[in-house]
């Protein structure tokens, strides 16, 4: 009795594992026709928010800081150019005009950024299927974009004004600007701010965050900060003749 039930069994196994082989065949094959790069989040840990966005907003604020106390003369050139007419002649000093005020403006509004996108991403990778992860983060840098423009717009406005010599001091924009314009005064092209700027962050963060995964998953290991830096500045520059 014993041994045919042996035989029965002997002849099952190779069919399970066929089976089992051939279930592995077909997941690589999906795997491999994901339109995007993809990053799985079945495994993770609950989103713990307050973390993220403590750390988020720490993060955004100093690279805003950073970035804009780096590159502010060339900015202001840039405005003075702008709004230059008839050739007129730009002026070089003072480049830095301005400076404070509008870094404690962007120092804010860098922070509410990223605070705003690193939870909203967390959640939308779980929203999403895996292969569709680029579409998380295109509405996550939106998102982000669009919470932070509450400060940036303002800050812009002041900023510009300063460096076109309207004004010498940040409250001093702000008290004359409220009192001849109103608070709308502050919000000036809040519109065409948006057109521009929340389709730029979506595309900007999504090509970055995509950029990683695939260079993760060719390179097989975790990203230096080098790395990240790079892929960050293509990210924010994809077009390499604007260089």
């Amino acid at each position: 009795m014993g041994l045919p039930t042996l035989a029965m069994d002997n002849k099952k196994s190779p069919d399970i594992s066929s089976g089992a082989s051939d279930r592995r065949m077909g997941k690589n094959q999906i795997q491999r026709r994901t339109p995007f790069a993809s990053v799985n989040t079945s495994e993770q840990k609950p989103v713990d928010f307050l973390r993220i966005l403590f750390e988020g907003c720490i993060a955004g604020g100093a690279a805003g800081v950073v970035v804009e106390t780096s590159l502010y003369p060339i900015d202001t050139i840039k405005t003075r150019l702008q709004a230059a007419r008839g050739g007129g002649q730009i002026i070089l000093k003072g480049l830095y005009s301005g400076l404070a005020g509008n870094i404690a403006g962007v120092l804010p509004a860098s922070a509410i950024f990223v605070g705003v996108y690193e939870p909203a991403k967390q959640k939308l990778l779980k929203v999403f299927p895996e292969n569709l992860s680029a579409f998380a983060h295109l509405t996550a840098g939106a998102l982000g974009g669009a919470a932070s423009s509450l400060v940036r717009v303002p800050t812009e406005v002041i900023k510009q004004r300063m460096q076109t010599g309207q004004f010498t001091s940040a409250p001093n924009a702000v008290r004359t600007i409220v009192a001849k314009e109103g608070f709308r005064g502050l919000y000036a092209g809040y519109g065409s701010f948006l057109l521009r700027d929340l389709p730029f962050d979506a595309i900007q963060f999504c090509l970055y965050e995509q950029l990683r995964i695939g260079y993760k998953l060719a390179a097989k290991r975790e990203l230096n900060d080098p790395e990240n830096a790079i892929i960050g500045a293509f990210a924010g520059n994809p077009v390499l003749p604007a260089f």
